[in-house]
This record gives structure tokens, sequence and C-alpha cells, in this order.
């Protein structure tokens, strides 16, 4: 009952190196879980600093029940974009596990890289259940290039999406050539940066995982073109209000003027939504086809609970997680 775990990055990542097809079943069950009711994933809490607007440390509560137990815990997750000058991931998380019954808490794991796959997991299980409606030709292209790209493009080679031209764009002109040299180094691919926007939104597939603040895509997405809007604040109002709309959790977009929240702010209502990722894995919505297809997910953590749910038994298992002794001062009352 008072035993605490904890999970070093290392241990994390050599887990799920190795996993992907597992994390994949696990973050498509865990939206299916939410759509029936199954999960309590209230709003996600924002610090800012005023003397750095830029950077922000996120709490994402959540409750999910598994088929083994109920996961509950909460993601701690910084965004700090001005790492990357000094060559150092923006982001660093970390998630705490509770047990169920009392309330404990029971692990302590290093979260960046379950943060990082079960976001491009997402992705993929987006892709997947969107190319019936969308065919892919095999182009894809990439905005931004950081950790969260490589993870989102090495998911989708995974789960064997179609990645036959792949093109890269990021400000840092650096960043977008190391992306395009692991893909064709290390996943084989027709790799190459490009110049600038206008030549990434011609792909038919289209990537944006930046650090964008604010909208800066005004280009309409043609009928038959799907975008992974990952990183939420990428695309005008007027893209996404011409866009055919999916959500992992419509509620849960409409806040912290992302690109739809933003189109709700000038649409005034919400017409422009068409339906959740499992509206679509169920069969209750289907894409028509004439407009492009906008897929734009907030990130539940719900999806880090499963995640990171899976790691933890892992590591115990294979003896792997780190056991703190006396962790908790007092276990009884008196």
């Amino acid at each position: 009952m008072f035993s605490f775990d904890v999970v070093p990055g290392k241990v994390v990542k050599d887990i799920l190196d190795t996993a992907a097809a597992r994390v994949v079943d696990l973050v498509e069950d865990a939206y299916l879980r939410h759509d029936d009711g199954l999960t309590v994933n209230p709003d996600s809490y924002f610090l800012r600093f005023p003397q750095k607007p830029e950077a922000r440390i996120i709490a994402l509560p959540a409750t999910i029940e598994l088929p083994e137990d109920r996961a509950v815990g909460i993601k701690w997750i910084s965004s700090f974009p001005g790492n990357v000058a000094d060559g150092i991931p923006r982001a660093s998380a970390v998630l705490v596990l509770n047990d169920y019954a009392t309330g404990y808490p029971k692990a302590l794991l290093e979260a960046a890289t379950i943060s990082a796959v079960r976001t491009a997991a997402s992705a993929a299980v987006a892709a997947r259940a969107f190319a019936r409606y969308a065919p892919p030709d095999g182009r894809v292209a990439f905005i931004g290039a950081g950790i969260i790209a490589r993870t989102v493009l090495r998911y989708l080679v995974a789960t064997g999406y179609p990645v036959e031209r792949l093109e890269v764009f990021d400000l840092h002109a650096e960043s977008a050539q190391s992306l395009a040299r692991f893909a064709a180094e290390e996943l084989e691919l027709d790799a190459r940066p490009v110049d600038g926007l206008e030549a990434a939104l011609a792909a038919q597939t289209v990537v944006t995982t930046t650090t964008a603040g604010t909208p800066y895509i005004g280009q309409l997405l043609r009928p038959g073109q799907l975008a992974l809007n990952i990183s939420l604040r990428d695309f005008e109002p007027a893209v996404v209000l011409a866009a055919e709309n999916y959500f992992d959790d419509v509620e849960h977009c409409m806040k912290a003027n992302t690109s739809p929240h933003l189109a709700e702010q000038a649409s005034g209502g919400r017409d422009f939504v068409n339906g959740t990722l499992a509206d679509v894995l169920r069969g209750r919505n289907e894409p028509k086809g004439d407009r492009g297809v906008l897929f734009s997910p907030f990130g539940l953590g719900v999806l880090d609970l499963a995640v990171g749910d899976f790691v933890l038994a892992t590591a115990r298992e294979q003896g792997l997680s780190l056991e703190i002794p006396d962790f908790f001062g007092e276990t009884r009352r008196w």
C-alpha cells in the first residue's frame, strides 16, 4: 500500500522505444474509453510567468478506468521555448500516479517521453482513421522539426502510414535538416528540407509541430488534404472555418486561444465542428471529402495515464523501477 517507485527517463525511453504498436493501441483504447464516459479529464491548468510570456508549465489531472484498474494521476509538463537556443529540449515533464483505493501517490515517472509518444500515437491513430476518407498519396510535410515532430514521424511509419516523400520546414534551418537527416538515415525515407511554408503546404498530409503562439497559416486546405494540427495554434480562423474539423475533445480545444478557439470567437459559434476522433473511429461520422480535414488534438491527460500505467507495470515486471523505502513519513494515524 505504501510502496513508492521512481521510473527514470532512460527506463521509460527504453520501454517505449520497443512498444510503438502497443502504445498506439493504448491511446486508441483511451480515446474510446473517454467517449464511453470512463474518464474524468478536467481542464488543464496553466502556470505562466509575466517576465517570460512564451513559457508555461501545465498541470493535467485525470483518471481513466482501465481493464485491470483505474489509473489516477497528474502530468506536470513545462514548455520553455528558449531552451532550444541552448540546444536542450523545449519540454520536460513528470507524471505522478496515485493509488485509486487510498489516494496515496505510488509512482513518479519521467514523462517527457511519455508525453511525446502519446502525442505521436494520437497523430498516428488519427492519420490511420482519416486515411479511409482522405487517401494518402505518400507526400507528407512537417512544419516544425523538434522532438515531437521526430516522434510523430516515427509513429506514422510504425503504423504503416505511407510516407514516400517527406518535406520539412522550420524557421530554424538546422532543425529542419536534422529531422530530414533522421528520416533518411534512421527510417530510410526520401526526405528533404524545404525553404518555405508554401512548399510544405503542397503536401497531401501536413503535420504542424511548432511552438507558435499565434496563427500564421492562411492558406486553405484542399479537398482530400489532411492536416494534423498537433501544435494547435498554427492555422488562422479562416482556414479552420473552411475545413472539416475533428477533435480529441471539443470542449478542451475551445480555450487558450487555440486555432479552433479563435475560429469559435470569429464565427460566434461552433457550426464548423464536425465531430471527434472517436466519432470517426466508431463510424458515427464520416468526412465528406469536399473540403480539407483538420484534426486538432488538445492533448488529454487520460492518454498520459494509459501510457504511464503501462510503463510502470512494465518497469516493475522487469525490475527496473526504483523503490524508495520509507517515502511516506507516517503510515498510521496513531
